[in-house]
């Protein structure tokens, strides 16, 4: 394991590409509404990224994941209906530099069932950034994503957050619930994305179609993500959006 500590002028470097990443999810999330493609939302994406220069990972700028998909959904033709749960992911590359998030929304009101299970992924993003604190083992992190998702009798399939910096992707990885006093400790400079994905199921298995991970029995999950930095002061989010 490579593990790469940034200093704080690298970091500003972060924080303006996750700023991109921020605007254009906000961009997408306003436009979500029945009857609007993913690949509609895929070009409010692409706009943003390219009115500020940076550059999408791969050939499609966001991934789209619908009710029971994990992660891994390809924006396409697809047309969003009246209660689905979408969840949204993005990573950029401005001036070599990587940043990355995610959020979920429902097209409309949306089921109370829904609205909860969006809600326990942005509680679990708020405790497992609180606990990423300079001294800290990573797996406080962890558990405290995992407690919140296990309190409430969700799933947690075994993917998570990672390293993110001058690539899109690097170590260490950071999964949705471990044991507190394991990984590796939060050392300043050390960036990394926090990324609770729940399934209202309650079973941590997931099923892969065609490289789209999904639940396997119907059941929906949400996605949420921040890119931090650890500092001295503690964990600095380089990635916001309005909601």
């Amino acid at each position: 394991m490579v593990i790469e500590l940034r200093s704080r002028g690298e970091i500003d470097a972060l924080a303006e590409t996750g700023a991109v990443v921020a605007a254009m999810l906000a961009a997408v999330n306003s436009h979500v509404a029945a009857g609007v493609s993913l690949g509609q939302l895929d070009e409010i994406a692409r706009d943003v990224a390219a009115e500020a220069g940076a550059r999408p990972v791969g050939g499609r700028v966001i991934s789209t994941s619908v009710n029971d998909e994990i992660i891994g959904g390809a924006p396409a033709g697809r047309v969003l209906a009246e209660g689905d749960l979408l969840s949204v992911a993005a990573t950029l590359d401005l001036r070599g530099w990587y940043a990355r998030a995610a959020t979920s929304s429902t097209v409309g009101a949306g089921s109370a069932v829904d609205r909860s299970l969006i809600d326990a992924t942005g509680q679990a993003l708020a405790d497992g950034i609180a606990a990423a604190r300079p001294g800290a083992r990573l797996g406080e992190v962890c558990r405290a994503i995992g407690l919140v998702g296990r309190s409430a009798g969700y799933g947690i399939p075994p993917v998570g957050g990672h390293g993110v910096g001058r690539q899109a992707r690097q170590d260490p990885a950071v999964p949705n619930d471990g044991h507190p006093a394991r990984g590796l400790p939060l050392r300043p400079g050390l960036v990394f994305s926090v990324e609770p994905i729940f399934t209202a199921g309650g079973h941590d298995h997931l099923d892969t179609d065609g490289g789209v991970m999904r639940t396997g029995d119907d059941t929906r999950a949400a996605h949420s993500g921040h890119t931090i930095a650890i500092t001295e002061r503690g964990a600095r989010v380089l990635t916001t959006w309005l909601r």
